[in-house]
């Protein structure tokens, strides 16, 4: 990916982005061509630290045992104990947990309680602790580490159509952040399709309200 063109593009992107009164994002969409979503190779869900971070930190639940409570209180935005699970059968009010955070951390000798009381509705948008990005946590695992790192972190994934779409950052970004960020994912994706690039038909720039620019010779 050329950065010289891409900040260009993001020049063009800040043009587009309209007078509003609160600050965009900036937003990411790569599509996709000459995958079988039917197969092994058309399923793709990665975890990309940003290096310069994302809009808005991730927020981040734990949910532990009495071993790791207080590091989960000290780090994280919310957490809860196993002796609460009680106090979790209202669904309305899994669901909205599931919706508040962008992650969440879970011990992992108590993974099949968490997946038996929050996995009907964590598991289908995606929500469930993740081994792959460090969120299962050993009972003296180390909460500050992971949380620093998914802070910045931000899921692709390939769903039910052959595009990802996601953020690279704000209008507060410089473009030298933003083209970072957005290099950072392109080499992620190339990395795992399986055809690299020649998988990415196009890629397309744009601010939350503003109109999108298309990335040339992606």
């Amino acid at each position: 990916m050329d950065k010289v063109k891409l900040l260009e593009i993001l020049k063009q992107v800040r043009a587009n982005k309209g007078d509003r009164k609160f600050t965009q994002s900036i937003d990411v969409a790569f599509n996709l061509k000459e995958l079988d979503l039917n197969k092994e190779e058309g399923k793709l869900e990665e975890f990309i630290q940003l290096p310069h971070g994302r809009a808005k930190p991730a927020k981040i639940c734990a949910i532990v045992g009495a071993e790791l409570i207080e590091q989960a209180k000290k780090f994280c935005d919310f957490a809860i104990i196993s002796d609460d699970f009680p106090k979790w059968e209202d669904k309305r009010k899994v669901k909205k947990l599931a919706r508040e955070y962008d992650f969440f951390l879970g011990q992992a000798n108590m993974m099949p309680q968490i997946a038996k009381r929050f996995g009907r509705y964590f598991g289908p948008v995606g929500k469930m602790p993740n081994p792959k990005a460090g969120q299962i946590i050993p009972p003296k695992g180390n909460i500050e580490s992971i949380v620093k790192i998914l802070r910045n972190t931000i899921k692709v994934a390939i769903k039910k159509a052959p595009v990802i779409h996601c953020s690279i950052g704000s209008e507060k970004f410089t473009d030298e952040q933003l083209a970072e960020n957005l290099i950072a994912i392109f080499e992620k994706l190339k990395s795992k399709l399986p055809r690299a690039q020649h998988n990415i038909a196009n890629t397309y720039v744009k601010t939350t309200m503003g109109g999108s620019v298309k990335l040339e010779n992606a």
